[in-house]
C-alpha cells in the first residue's frame, strides 16, 4: 500500500486538502484551475501513516478501525507490535504472540534502528532475538493480563523486547513513560490533528476518498 503526502492550500475561503500534485490543481469548491502566488503556494503535509510490513525493525501502532481509530474522539483500543527485517509483525494478544504478514498496512511507525547500524548481521540478530523472545513462557496466552516491568498486554511485550535488545549495548532501560513521551505521543498527536483537519474539511477535499526519525538502535535516545 502506497501513501501519498497531502497538499494543503486556501481557495474560495476554504482550507483544501488534496492528494493531487501541484500540476493541474483544481479547487473542489468552484471547480476552477488553481493559480496561486508564491505566498499562497500549497503546503506539503507528510502523511503520518506507513505500511508496517514495509517498515522493518520498527515499533508499530495500528487500529482495526483504520485512520478513524487514531482520532482523539475515537475510544477504540490501539494495537502495537514489532516488525522484523522481513516486515513480519510480532504482537502480543490474548491468543499469545502473533506473527502477521498482513493487517498492519495502515500504521504509525517508530523506527528503532539507525541507518548506520542497519547491517545484515544486525538484522539477522534482530530477527533471531525477536523470534526467541516471543517464544518465552512470559508471553503465553494465559499470562496476557499480567503486569510486568514495562506494562502488560501488547505494549508491554513490545517495550520489553526493545529493552531486551538494549541491555547488551550497555544502555539504560527506557521506561514506558519516557518511550511514550518521546516517541509515541508526538506521532499520535500529529496523526490525530491530521485526521481531525481532514474530517472538518471533508466536503472540501479533492477526491481524497480514493485515496523524522528518532532511532533507538544504535540506541540513539534523542527526543523526537
Amino acid at each position: 500500500m502506497e501513501f501519498r503526502d497531502l497538499l494543503r492550500f486556501r481557495h474560495c475561503g476554504r482550507t483544501v486538502y488534496t492528494l493531487h500534485g501541484p500540476a493541474g490543481l483544481r479547487c473542489p469548491v468552484c471547480g476552477l484551475a488553481v493559480r496561486l502566488g508564491l505566498m499562497e503556494a500549497p503546503i506539503r503535509i507528510q502523511t503520518p501513516f506507513r505500511d508496517g510490513h514495509r517498515s522493518t525493525c520498527c515499533f508499530l501502532i495500528t487500529s482495526r478501525h483504520g485512520a478513524a481509530g487514531f482520532s482523539e474522539e475515537n475510544e477504540s483500543e490501539l494495537h502495537v507490535g514489532i516488525s522484523n527485517s522481513e516486515g513480519v509483525v510480532f504482537s502480543y494478544t490474548e491468543s499469545g504472540v502473533q506473527r502477521q504478514q498482513q493487517g498492519w498496512e495502515l500504521s504509525i511507525v517508530v523506527p528503532l534502528v539507525a541507518p548506520s547500524n542497519n547491517s545484515l548481521s544486525f538484522r539477522t540478530l534482530w530477527d533471531e532475538q525477536l523470534e526467541t523472545y516471543s517464544r518465552l513462557k512470559t508471553w503465553m496466552a494465559d499470562r496476557f493480563q499480567e503486569q510486568r516491568e514495562f506494562g502488560s498486554c501488547c505494549y508491554g511485550f513490545a517495550l520489553s523486547f526493545i529493552n531486551h535488545v538494549m541491555r547488551p549495548e550497555g544502555s539504560q532501560p527506557i521506561s514506558r513513560e519516557r518511550f511514550t513521551c518521546w516517541y509515541v505521543l508526538p506521532r499520535m498527536e500529529m496523526t490525530s490533528r491530521c485526521y481531525q483537519d481532514k474530517q472538518v474539511n471533508t466536503r472540501f477535499h479533492d477526491d481524497t476518498a480514493s485515496r523524522d526519525e528518532g532511532h533507538l538502535f544504535r540506541l540513539e535516545q534523542q527526543q523526537v
